[in-house]
C-alpha cells in the first residue's frame, strides 16, 4: 500500500516533496510457488501480510537540471544531470532502473531520499518494497495513472528483467495492496483476493 502526500501540491509549488512508504510482508503459506517457471506450469498461490515496517521514500523536485540518489542504508549517495546515461554498474541500481524504466531521468530534476526499516536479505521483501515505493514516487513526479497492480507489475519487471534478480511475484503484489491476502498467480497472470481479517486479530499490521 502506497502513502502519498501530498498527491496534488506537487504540481503547484516546486518546493514541496512527495512522499512514500511501502510496506514490508511476511509469507505464511505458498513461498515459491509465485517463482518461474513453476505458476507458469502448475500455477502458484501465497498467504502473506504486510507489517508495519516500511520501505521509506522521498522525492524533492529541483530548479536545476540536477538528480541526486542519497541511500541512508548503503551509505551512499550519486549526483548526475538529467539526460545522463546511467548504468546499472551496482551503485543504487535499483533506483537508477527505475529511473531508466519511467523516463524520470528525462525532465526535470530532482532528489530521492530513501531508508528502509529492514536490510536487504531480510526475508522481508525489502529490495521490493522500495521499488514499489519509487515507483509511487515517480508515478506522482509524472501525473501518471497506474492501479495499484500496475505498480506491481511495473516494480517486478523493474526487478526481475530489467535487473535480472532472481525470484518471485509475490513481494511486488503484497506491498503495493497491502494488507492480508491470498494471491494467485497463472503465469503471467496475477489476482489478489483481499482478506477481511479482524483488527484485533492483525495486530497492527499494515
Amino acid at each position: 500500500m502506497i502513502a502519498t502526500e501530498p498527491k496534488q501540491s506537487l504540481r503547484n509549488d516546486s518546493a514541496t516533496a512527495i512522499r512514500t512508504k511501502a510496506p514490508l510482508r511476511i509469507s505464511f503459506a505458498g513461498g515459491g510457488t509465485d517463482v518461474p517457471p513453476y505458476p507458469e506450469q502448475e500455477g502458484g498461490c501465497v498467504l502473506n501480510a504486510t507489517i508495519d515496517h516500511y520501505a521509506w521514500g522521498s522525492l524533492r523536485p529541483r530548479n536545476d537540471d540536477r538528480i541526486r540518489i542519497e541511500s541512508v542504508d548503503l551509505g551512499l549517495a550519486l549526483d548526475f544531470s538529467v539526460g545522463s546515461k546511467l548504468e546499472l554498474d551496482g551503485q543504487l541500481d535499483l533506483v537508477k532502473a527505475t529511473i531508466l524504466r519511467l523516463e524520470a531521468q528525462n525532465g526535470r530534476g530532482f532528489d530521492i531520499f530513501l531508508r528502509s526499516d529492514a536490510p536487504p536479505g531480510s526475508g522481508l521483501g525489502s529490495s521490493s518494497a522500495l521499488i514499489v515505493g519509487l515507483v509511487g514516487l515517480v508515478k506522482e513526479l509524472k501525473a501518471l495513472s497506474l492501479t495499484d497492480y500496475e505498480v506491481a507489475q511495473l516494480a517486478y519487471s523493474i526487478e526481475r528483467q530489467d535487473l535480472r534478480i532472481q525470484g518471485g511475484h509475490q513481494d511486488q503484489y503484497a506491498s503495493s495492496f497491502g494488507g492480508f491476502n491470498f494471491i494467485e498467480f497463472y503465469g503471467d497472470r496475477v489476482i489478489v483476493n483481499p482478506l477481511r481479517i479482524p483488527q484485533d486479530t492483525t495486530m497492527g499490521s499494515t
